[in-house]
């Protein structure tokens, strides 16, 4: 049992010690008071009977019988006061609720944690950190997807996923091939568009020309401002030596980072070279 689960049940039991005993015992209680007020009537019936004899012998007027008649009967109402017996029928109920909490406390507690928090953290063999994913496994996902996507060929975001992949994996070729299948969905779509030219450039090995630069000038035709695409287009004006238009692209793309970032640095250190040479 873990820490937690400890001091959970310490609770209830605190809890339970506190509520219990008021309720279980409190018409023993209640019937220790009853067996003294039906004791104070008994004697307060004899003082009535008492008065009366006097008063019958001549030996109390009946101005001073009256006064104490009436104090007497005030000292009676104040004893079977409905207060009290209101008291009695409420505690009377008591043990069945007494009885309720012990059970309903701790079932309602553990449905809470079971609805609310979670109960895989009170077994510590589960919860120990699951072992991470090992190249071979995310390989098996990754010709699982191809295999599904065989059987599904116009899952377009299948496509784009396996693209993905298939580029984290630096299996570029096939990447490529993956983004053909969707080349005609994605052409409105400038990061996916800046996505394919990159890989082109990767499966080529000859950088950002030919189609790679026509899918990274049609994402920025669809976004001026689009900062991948702003970023394959200077790489791709530094290729072919013009240096003035990586500039434009590259500062364009500047208001666009965060300063002080790395991407940032390289871009400035990029445009401090170019202007240097066309110096």
């Amino acid at each position: 049992m873990t820490p937690f689960a400890v001091f959970a049940f310490l609770l209830i039991l605190t809890t339970l010690a506190l509520l219990f005993p008021g309720l279980w015992f409190g018409l023993r209680r209640r019937a220790v008071d009853a067996d003294r007020k039906q004791a104070n009537l008994a004697i307060y019936r004899d003082q009535l009977a008492e008065l009366e004899r006097e008063h019958a012998e001549g030996s109390l007027a009946d101005e001073d019988f009256a006064q104490a008649r009436t104090e007497l009967q005030r000292r009676l109402l104040e004893e079977v006061s409905p207060q009290d017996e209101a008291s009695v029928s409420t505690t009377q109920r008591s043990r069945p609720t007494a009885i309720t909490l012990l059970f309903a406390l701790p079932l309602l507690a553990v449905a809470g944690y079971a609805l609310l928090g979670n109960p895989l953290a009170l077994n510590p063999e589960k919860a120990v950190a699951q072992p991470q994913m090992t190249a071979e496994d995310i390989n098996a996902m990754v010709e699982k997807l191809a295999a599904r996507m065989q059987e599904n060929p116009d899952d377009t975001n299948g496509w784009l996923m396996l693209a993905r992949s298939y580029k984290m994996l630096g299996r570029y070729d096939d990447a490529v091939a993956a983004f053909g299948k969707v080349e005609k969905a994605v052409a409105e779509d400038p990061e996916q568009l800046a996505s394919y030219a990159e890989t082109l450039a990767m499966a080529s090995g000859k950088g950002l020309s030919g189609k790679a630069l026509e899918l990274v000038n049609q994402a920025l035709k669809l976004n001026p401002q689009h900062a991948h695409a702003l970023f394959l287009a200077g790489m791709a004006a530094m290729e072919r030596g013009d240096r003035s238009a990586a500039i434009g692209y590259w500062e364009t793309l500047l208001s666009q980072v965060e300063p002080g970032s790395e991407l940032d640095q390289m871009l400035r250190q990029g445009i401090e070279q170019m202007k240097q040479k066309a110096n």
